[in-house]
């Protein structure tokens, strides 16, 4: 009896298929069919089945109207694809399914002005539900698709193919093709360009996926949102989002946006979205470059914003600015560029003219590949001072000794933290222009004569020259008070800057943000409001340290006269009573810690330059400063990473300083588990050994991507540098790498770098190698022979 019941439902079942087909199918547009652009959008697109996407006419502004595709189930109707971008049409227009197949858009006077399809062989065309338009033969088979054709955006479950690209719209409002390109060239190289504006030829690369051997095949965007670079074989070489939102809760799209960043935007398909709390707006969920501003930086081209203009991050979008005497061209179109609001230096009066210019600095901004002149082991004066005298000289760049003439147009301008040193920006004086300028500064001279001359000849004048003294003196008096309270000044053989307890607090909104926290202090970041939105980060040493003064000493003497580009830079301190601050230069991208063991391994190129950045910041430190300094806690935490990945040693607050004489000394174990070397537990003398103990320590995390103590691992894989010797022994280093398939293509380099990092990690310190000669073997100047088991000394130090 029960055969009946089932029957029926299949029978039920059967009854409804067609009409589940008939739902799920597209609604095809026969030959013939057309849409007309009108004001009201009456008649003017096509929808796909669910109601998602459009295909047709939209109006944008005043301008005219582009046959384009769009979310059609938001309000904003955001535009995913556009036939006619560099050409609008006006009302009346017409896009037509013609007869023989092509898909044509006429304007109002039937002029066309764009065509697609190959004729013969076309039944229909469709709008699918993933944002895709195809025209279709008769057994549904695509013969053109709008994905294949991409403008500026790609949709979950497009693809890109080699030759492929994406170029970003002028402008937000603006649709037409913009500055910026996203290609796979036919190489197999994935790359974010720079165009040769206004036509889409590449210019300069700004991002790619460094891949050592280019084999990129397609790009997908898939049905989870996961962007990826893939080999012929279709292998994974290299992500591009990694971040995924589920596509049955939200929209997706992903684009070079007209700012040059290619970024993954998300929209919540409702209210309800069980995806997080998001809101009802396209939010980002990942974008690439990490900073625009310091990634371009061209030979040719006017960099990431216009000509005389420089580029800062606000809240993670570029913002283009005018640096002092200067002003946009265009206040509506930005990447116009600047131009000067004041009458140029003339070169026939140059030493005449020189006391009518200025200089305004600003502190984190340059213009890199324009210069034309150069200049070392020279002071900040003198770089203002050649400047001046040259007048083909717009502005110059000083940082650690070296000078850099510019002169306009200025390109690839830039500010941040990553960049450093100070822009001398020239402009003329009170905004004085040319020979106007100067025959009013003749005017008031004049003016000065006469009032002079008529007070010299009046007993008014003494009384005024007494009064002038008196506020003279007074005036002397009280500065010299003031000065004889100032807890510390500043110290400009070192270049830092003496803050006051006010000014930090006010620069961190409070001490809000916290960065971190260590044994001597807490790391909070700030913005310089007057250094154009300079991020700092500020260590503040903690009261009750007992040996907190000399630690706030021994930073700022150290540090202070430190300048390497594998260091932290100390910027200033403030020094008020029980208030000890110390100002750094803040580093976007965190600790080498983060980006080593995050979600996703890093690539192995990335990490062989930290590991080489890391060798060279400890071999200045070492042998290159005045004062060799012993760092004492070397580990990834420690090393931070600038808006170019490139480490930097920081943290100086457990340095002991050696003098000149003096090469080693004693001190309480300082340093971290597993970093520490073993004559710490000994009692012995502490020398720069210590740091090279634990560089090898850094080196095997490096090489391996794991860290040095794994309790979760098998037996003997849970010391590395145990197991990273029995590896070298077995000749198994493969084992120590498994799966990167990048460092499996350079064992040659990953036996060299185990080998030295052994060597690092020898029990005794006099075994172990210098800095200089970890650096020398690294870059292949000297060999590096099997080194000696280290394995006596493990039990101490874990």
């Amino acid at each position: 009896m029960a055969f009946v019941p089932q029957f029926s439902l299949y029978f039920l079942i059967l009854l409804l298929m067609p009409f589940f087909t008939f739902a799920q199918t597209p609604s095809n547009k026969t030959l013939g069919s057309s849409l007309t652009a009108s004001n009201d959008n009456s008649g003017s697109s096509w929808v796909s089945p669910s109601g998602e996407f459009a295909f047709g006419f939209r109006q944008i502004g005043d301008q005219g109207f582009l046959l384009a595709i769009w979310f059609d189930k938001i309000p904003e109707k955001t535009i995913v694809w556009s036939a006619n971008r560099n050409e609008l049409v006006q009302r009346g227009s017409k896009s037509e399914l013609t007869a023989d197949g092509p898909l044509v858009l006429r304007d109002a006077t039937g002029r066309q002005i764009w065509s697609v399809g190959p004729g013969d062989g076309v039944v229909y065309g469709a709008m699918l539900d993933t944002g895709n338009f195809v025209l279709a033969g008769s057994d549904s088979v695509n013969l053109w698709e709008s994905f294949d054709m991409p403008t500026d955006t790609m949709l979950p479950t497009q693809t890109m193919s080699q030759g492929s690209r994406l170029v970003a719209r002028f402008s937000d409002s603006n649709y037409s093709s913009g500055r910026f390109m996203f290609e796979l060239q036919s190489d197999g190289n994935l790359l974010l360009y720079t165009t040769t504006y206004p036509k889409e030829d590449a210019n300069a690369a700004y991002w790619s996926t460094q891949s050592s051997i280019p084999d990129g095949f397609q790009v997908i965007f898939n049905q989870s949102g996961y962007m990826y670079l893939i080999a012929k074989n279709g292998s994974i070489l290299n992500p591009v989002f990694s971040n995924t939102a589920s596509t049955q809760n939200f929209y997706q799209r992903a684009i070079v946006d007209s700012d040059g960043v290619f970024r993954h935007y998300i929209y919540p398909k409702s209210s309800n979205s069980s995806d997080g709390n998001w809101p009802m707006a396209w939010s980002t969920l990942s974008f690439i470059p990490s900073d625009i501003c310091v990634r371009i930086a061209g030979d040719k081209g006017s960099g990431a914003c216009g000509f005389n203009s420089y580029c800062s991050l606000v809240d993670d979008r570029k913002k283009c600015q005018c640096p002092p005497g200067y002003t946009f061209f265009d206040p509506e179109d930005v990447m116009k560029g600047c131009k000067q609001n004041f009458v140029p230096q003339s070169c026939d009066k140059t030493s005449e003219e020189m006391h009518l210019f200025e200089f305004r600095d600003m502190i984190n901004t340059d213009w890199p590949n324009f210069h034309y002149e150069s200049y070392k082991s020279v002071s900040e004066d003198w770089c203002r001072q050649v400047c001046l005298s040259d007048c083909f000289c717009s502005a110059a760049f000083f940082k650690n000794g070296e000078c850099w003439k510019k002169q306009v147009p200025l390109g690839n301008g830039r500010n941040g933290p990553s960049v450093g040193g100070k822009a001398l920006i020239k402009i003329r004086k009170d905004n004085s222009t040319g020979s106007a300028g100067s025959g009013s500064n003749k005017e008031q001279n004049s003016t000065l004569v006469t009032i002079l001359s008529a007070l010299l000849g009046s007993s008014i004048f003494v009384n005024i020259l007494l009064l002038l003294g008196t506020f003279i003196f007074f005036y002397c008096w009280n500065r010299t008070k003031q000065g004889t309270v100032q807890p510390v000044t500043a110290m400009p053989s070192m270049n830092l800057q003496s803050f006051t307890y006010k000014e930090l607090e006010h620069i961190t909104e409070g001490f809000k943000e916290e960065l971190g926290s260590g044994a001597f202090g807490t790391v909070y970041i700030g913005v310089l409001a007057f250094d154009n939105n300079e991020f700092v980060a500020i260590k503040r040493l903690d009261k009750a340290t007992s040996d907190g003064e000399q630690e706030f000493r021994s930073e700022v003497n150290s540090i202070g006269r430190t300048n390497h580009k594998n260091l932290v830079r100390l910027l200033g301190f403030c020094n008020e009573g029980q208030n000890r601050l110390l100002v750094y230069e803040y580093m976007s991208n965190g600790s080498l810690a983060n980006f080593l063991f995050g979600n996703s391994r890093p690539n192995w190129e990335s990490r062989i330059q930290s590991a080489f950045g890391t060798a060279r910041g400890l071999f200045y430190l070492h042998e290159e400063c005045n004062n060799q300094i012993i760092h004492c806690d070397i580990k990834p935490q420690n090393i931070l990473l600038d808006d170019c990945l490139t480490a930097r040693i920081s943290d100086f607050g457990l340095a002991k300083l050696l003098k000149a004489d003096q090469t080693q000394t004693t001190t309480a174990i300082r340093g971290t588990k597993g970093y520490v070397a073993p004559e710490w537990f000994k009692n012995l003398p502490i020398t720069v050994k210590v740091d090279v103990y634990s560089f090898g320590v850094l080196l095997l995390e490096l090489v391996s991507c794991r860290k040095n103590f794994e309790a979760n691992a098998k037996e003997e894989q849970m010391i590395l540098s145990d197991y990273a010797y029995d590896c070298l022994r077995d000749g198994n280093l493969d084992l120590l790498v498994e799966n990167d398939e990048e460092a499996m293509n350079d064992m040659k380099r990953v036996k060299k770098f185990v080998r030295i990092a052994i060597w690092c990690i020898q029990e005794d310190p006099s075994l172990r190698p210098t800095m200089k000669k970890v650096t020398q073997m690294m870059e292949g100047a000297v060999e590096v022979s099997a080194p000696p088991d280290p394995t006596s000394f493990i039990s101490s130090i874990v």
